[in-house]
């Protein structure tokens, strides 16, 4: 019989996990509700623009809360935080350059191919490299039918940019994570991006700052990239991470879902079934993974 202090202990492991599971969920649709409507703000002001802008309010915000003492830290963790800042800065832009030319949904299943890319290199010749010919597979059927291109090939490139820019986040991520104490990488991360991005957004802008783009991008901000990188940051202490993996292998089909319903974009059957075929290889080369 299972005494009390064992239950308590059983009741309180299940919250946390019921709280990292809702806390990954909450982050998949903060991600593609913030893009999804971050397109009209795009139409008005450019990718970049808006794309700076966010990135710059999430770095303001999380600095404030946060406050990290550079001077506690190796030159060598900070590198790896700012090389961390500048991969996040090239996958947000490259990202909002592609969904500005391809489906939503149809960008983030093109965009595993960077996670699914980092998994492979743990899979050597091992049989588990199926779920990276799957997931090719899926993506070859999202862009192109027998006759055509069915996206738009520039698009496709910086999709597949945005995917490579995710590989190295994922990888990156680890190392900051391991190096800093609470949120401390991520906010010196978010301003490196940040001043990276400073540039093609002031470009964009003609060098001002209109008062439209300064509202319009603190609220996008906090959807993405602030609120999904603190969500998955401490869903990640929580959960295993095949279990995490396993959760965000549905972000594809709630993009698809987000730009549906917001943007009106609509997918043909092979789309959909290539957006099936990214999940299921997602799904199941987490799994072998963890096998």
């Amino acid at each position: 019989m299972q005494n009390a202090p064992d239950k308590a202990a059983v009741d309180q492991s299940s919250s946390q996990l019921g709280l990292a599971v809702l806390m990954a969920v909450t982050a998949m649709i903060s991600v593609q509700l913030g893009a999804a409507l971050a397109r009209p703000a795009m139409d008005s002001f450019g990718p970049f623009a808006v794309t700076w802008g966010r990135l710059a309010w999430a770095a303001i915000l999380l600095w404030l809360v946060v406050r990290p003492d550079i001077r506690s830290y190796r030159s060598r963790d900070l590198a790896a935080a700012l090389a961390l800042g500048a991969t996040i800065a090239v996958m947000t832009l490259t990202f909002y350059l592609a969904i500005m030319r391809v489906p939503l949904g149809l960008v983030v299943a093109i965009e595993f191919l960077g996670p699914l890319g980092v998994a492979a290199f743990g899979f050597a010749r091992s049989w588990r490299l199926i779920w990276l010919v799957l997931a090719f597979a899926g993506v070859l059927l999202l862009v192109r039918n027998l006759e055509r291109w069915t996206i738009d090939p520039l698009g496709l490139v910086f999709a597949l940019a945005a995917g490579t820019g995710w590989g190295t986040y994922i990888v990156l991520n680890k190392r900051v994570g391991s190096a800093f104490k609470g949120l401390d990488g991520l906010a010196i991360s978010f301003v490196a991006a940040a001043l990276i991005a400073t540039p093609f957004g002031l470009h964009e802008a003609g060098l001002s700052l209109p008062g439209g783009l300064v509202v319009q991008t603190i609220g996008l901000a906090v959807l993405t990239p602030l609120l999904p990188y603190v969500l998955e940051m401490q869903a990640l202490r929580r959960l295993p991470s095949a279990t995490f993996g396993i959760l965000m292998s549905a972000e594809p089909g709630i993009g698809a879902l987000a730009g549906y319903l917001i943007l009106h974009e609509p997918l043909s059957p092979q789309q959909i079934t290539g957006i099936a075929c990214v999940i299921c290889a997602s799904v199941g080369a987490t799994i072998s993974a963890r096998t």
